[in-house]
């Protein structure tokens, strides 16, 4: 992802395109990024997505047995005319009276349910806010990644990275792990094709020799199945890995070493 993607998806631009407020000018540029940028469309189809359900839960409607209800009970308490000469206009207002408290019960029932309804769409709308929040961070994290991999990418490609294979001797025939340093840029990688395995008590340990001290490049593991960085030593003669206690050793054990190349022979 480049950094325009990046930009625009880091703009509200696309959440202000999906509840119509963006000018015709600022349509005209999300709809050409959705259409280009496969990382645009899927972000657009997934804050679409939350904004149908969030949409969903804003229609709150009262239940229609509410109104059925309040005409069925106007309609059971409506009083009757007589032709009397006398008539009972008291039992007339009270009709009226039970006929208002029930239609006040069903109104409070009423609010309570839409009350309630506007707390679960309050939760709903805060779960929509924090998986775009979510879908921010994870798109973050994946630019940040495919960043890593492409200055890892630069850094192998460089004429000026230097590749060395180092294979392991009859102690660990299986090892074989290769080197990228690169003097001009002071950088050092290293890739672990294969390393056997050893007792829980010890480890592999790679070393750096320089003015006939071993300098600790750090400790080598399963899981540095992939490209990883390590210290850059100036002027290093060459490298060289050792079988050590486990948590490595400030010291190296060079009658266990296992794999040892000069940095002075190029591959």
């Amino acid at each position: 992802m480049n950094d325009k993607i990046t930009t625009f998806l880091n703009s509200d631009l696309l959440e202000k395109y999906l509840i119509g407020e963006t000018t015709s000018e600022e349509n005209e540029l999300v709809e050409n990024y959705i259409s280009k940028f496969p990382e645009v469309e899927n972000a657009y189809n997934t804050m679409q997505h939350h904004l149908e359900i969030t949409s969903k839960f804003n229609a709150v409607e009262a239940p229609s047995s509410v109104l059925v209800n309040i005409l069925q009970t106007l309609d059971d308490e409506k009083p009757v005319i007589k032709l009397d000469t006398e008539p009972n206009t008291q039992k007339s207002w009270y009709g009226y009276a039970i006929a208002a408290s029930f239609v006040a019960v069903l109104f409070a029932c009423a609010s309570v349910f839409i009350f309630s309804k506007n707390l679960e769409l309050k939760k709903e709308n805060q779960i929509v806010v924090d998986e775009i929040f979510d879908l921010r961070s994870d798109i973050e994290l994946n630019n940040q990644k495919l960043d890593n991999v492409m200055a890892q990418f630069k850094q192998l490609n460089n004429p000026e990275t230097q590749k060395y294979i180092i294979k392991g001797n009859n102690r660990a025939k299986n090892l074989k792990t290769v080197a990228y340093i690169n003097p001009k840029e002071r950088t050092s990688m290293l890739d672990v094709v294969s390393l056997p395995e050893l007792p829980q008590e010890q480890c592999y340990q790679i070393w750096a020799e320089l003015n006939g001290k071993m300098i600790s490049l750090g400790i080598l593991d399963e899981t540095d199945r992939q490209l990883k960085s390590i210290p850059y030593t100036e002027n290093a003669l060459g490298l060289n890995i050792t079988i050590e206690p486990k948590g490595g050793n400030t010291n190296a054990s060079l009658e266990n070493s296992v794999a040892e190349i000069e940095l002075n022979s190029r591959e």
